[in-house]
């Protein structure tokens, strides 16, 4: 079926009934500033074979030996299984389910993510996600100015050692919405974030577990403080860590308010930026306020079991301008690959995964800490990613190592002027004990077989 099925003569026809002589008029109202203008930067249409040609060649530049790059999308293993399941018709080609009575199987598959992802962070309810993780922080920080009551200020702070790609997401969408955020530096030695006096006059604060460079910051001491200050608290989380770590939903004396975070690690590959999946959680005081689809369950006439969508009325397509959010939209194919994911491995294999992951990590720090020219940036405990620091700058060494077949790691010295010879290393349960010791060698041979 083509998507575009109408020929010239429909559209004429079609504009001519609504009394507009082209479809440049229906955009008028759009002022000339926004508007684009002519697409300089398109490439001229090219054959199928042509098309191809090219994007095998750009799949073939992904492929290498082996990566140890995290900073927010990591590689894991996922079940054949997964993805057989997500690529069936009804899966693939399904979008948000409006129809419920039309859309049960669907409505059915999002009501077990969200009943996941609730026990995976303690919290009260969860919807059917949103775009990515960053953009779920940026929703949560929108959310909790709506739904705090104590404090009026239109300030969301942010702890510094969160994910330097979620802030700038967070500052392209809040700003022109009248929100200021204000960025809490972190430590130098330990690489955690203080508050300090810097939750006066906040809505909210949103804070990473585990952080950017791995480390684990002390969320119960922050998720005190920030509510003695009537501060809501924002958690972003990675899902694989709340199977070893304390989730949100219990944090401090009586838990975050909001918690969000990536969904990419359940069952979705790294596959060259993206498609992402975020997923976002709150008490159920403030659900009223949260974004995006909810799906609830409930029971037919004749005591069936039925699915519907929830709080549709602070949706766009009811309220429009209105509404709780316009930009968020539930990532169906990705929200049947976390489900069918988390329900093969299970609790005991999320665990397992992210105990291997944490053992990895610590493997490997043994290994490369005891060559001269290289030390762990930060003391204290870590998930699964961690900073090293090399006596030669991170952007040479990394080079060197892909030159070899390694990816050893993101370069930090791109987002902190002051960590040019740090780079940020992650490990999951895909790396063997023979990957390690490759990337040891690797790593040595980089710095002049120092070891």
């Amino acid at each position: 079926m083509p998507f575009i099925p109408h020929t010239e003569a429909d559209e004429r026809r079609m504009l001519t009934s609504i009394g507009v002589t082209s479809t440049e008029t229906l955009f008028d109202e759009i002022p000339e500033s926004l508007r684009s203008g002519e697409l300089t930067n398109t490439p001229s249409g090219i054959s199928e074979m042509a098309l191809m040609r090219l994007m095998n060649e750009r799949a073939a530049q992904d492929t290498v030996q082996l990566s140890f790059i995290g900073a927010g999308a990591y590689e894991h293993h996922i079940p054949a299984a997964v993805w057989d399941i997500v690529g069936r018709g009804e899966f693939m080609t399904a979008y948000t389910p409006y129809q419920a009575e039309a859309s049960q199987g669907t409505l059915q598959l999002i009501y077990e993510f969200q009943t996941m992802i609730t026990r995976l962070t303690a919290m009260d309810v969860a919807n059917a996600s949103v775009y990515d993780g960053a953009s779920a922080l940026a929703e949560a920080m929108l959310m909790a100015i709506r739904a705090n009551k104590k404090v009026k200020s239109r300030k969301v702070a942010v702890a510094g050692d969160l994910n330097p790609a979620y802030i700038r997401a967070c500052d392209a969408i809040i700003r022109n919405q009248g929100l200021e955020m204000v960025t809490l530096p972190f430590d130098a030695e330990t690489g955690l974030v203080k508050t300090g006096d810097a939750l006066e006059d906040v809505a909210a604060i949103a804070v990473a577990y585990p952080n950017y460079f791995g480390g684990l910051p002390h969320v119960d001491t922050l998720t005190n403080e920030a509510h003695e200050k009537d501060a809501l608290v924002i958690g972003v989380v990675n899902p694989t860590a709340m199977a070893l770590l304390k989730p949100p939903g219990e944090w401090g004396e009586s838990g975050a308010d909001i918690a969000v975070g990536e969904a990419q690690p359940l069952g979705i590959p790294v596959a060259s930026g993206g498609p992402y999946c975020g997923f976002m959680c709150c008490k159920q005081a403030i659900v009223r306020q949260m974004p995006g689809r909810i799906i609830g369950k409930t029971s037919d006439v004749d005591g069936l079991d039925g699915f519907a969508l929830t709080l549709q009325a602070r949706e766009q397509h009811i309220r429009r301008a209105k509404a709780t959010s316009n930009i968020c939209t539930n990532q169906g194919l990705l929200v049947t690959a976390a489900t069918i994911y988390m329900s093969l491995v299970g609790d005991q294999g999320l665990r397992s995964v992210a105990l291997a992951s944490h053992e990895g990590l610590q493997s490997l720090i043994k290994k490369v800490t005891a060559m001269n020219g290289v030390t762990l940036r930060f003391a204290g405990p870590s998930f699964h990613e961690a900073v090293l620091e090399t006596a030669k700058p991170a952007s040479e060494v990394l080079a060197a190592m892909a030159a070899r077949g390694i990816l050893g790691g993101y370069d930090l010295g791109m987002e902190f002027e002051s960590f040019s010879n740090c780079m940020l290393v992650n490990v999951t349960e895909t790396k063997t004990e023979r990957d390690l010791v490759a990337y040891a060698e690797c790593l040595d041979a980089v710095l002049g077989g120092t070891a």
